[in-house]
């Protein structure tokens, strides 16, 4: 089973990732954790290497490249990142969308990077903008078209484990007789 947990930056992809890989006893693969990986490759901290992304698109095609092989070649994993949806596409048995109020984020952002709430505010709407422009460039994607996903969650509306509850019943009450159509994701990728 490949399930995907996608959304902004603060929304608790990483928090819900990890507890739904634990509750369907999967593997956890972070787009997060790859993209630190590939900084510290380079020798670049993770806010020096996104700037740089900015500038190189070779750095977002190889994360999404990797993300997709992923996706591709491995079962039984909880695959998490901003794209993980659109990078899994149609080998995803679910597609997952987290989100919360921007203002909600950066408090989240601000307690785990020790800043200035709104500081970290500003700085998320502004690396948000930065990427969704770089997504629409390079594969077409608007990712604030969440028609792909089978759920999508506020998260400041409910506490992890709740959250959990939710992906969990949708997954488990999941009837392959009653499904009318999955969404089929059509992404325009030169990987």
């Amino acid at each position: 089973m490949l399930l995907t947990v996608s959304g902004p930056p603060g929304s608790g992809k990483s928090t819900t990732a990890e507890l739904l890989a634990d509750a369907f006893g999967l593997a956890h693969v972070s787009g997060g954790d790859i993209f630190r990986d590939l900084a510290d490759e380079r020798g670049y901290t993770p806010l020096e290497f996104n700037k740089l992304a900015e500038e190189n698109d070779e750095i977002d095609r190889d994360l999404d490249r990797r993300l997709r092989e992923i996706a591709v070649e491995e079962d039984d994993l909880v695959l998490e990142s901003r794209l993980a949806g659109w990078l899994a596409g149609d080998e995803a048995d679910f597609r997952f969308w987290l989100d919360a109020p921007a203002r909600v984020r950066g408090e989240r952002i601000a307690d785990r990077e020790d800043k200035d709430p709104d500081r970290a505010t500003e700085e998320t709407k502004a690396r948000e903008a930065s990427e969704a422009q770089r997504y629409q460039d390079y594969y077409g994607i608007d990712i604030r078209d969440l028609t792909i996903y089978d759920l999508s969650v506020n998260t400041a509306r409910w506490e992890p484990d709740a959250v959990l509850d939710m992906l969990v019943t949708a997954v488990e009450r999941y009837d392959a007789d009653g499904d009318e159509g999955k969404v089929l994701v059509d992404l325009e990728s030169d990987f």
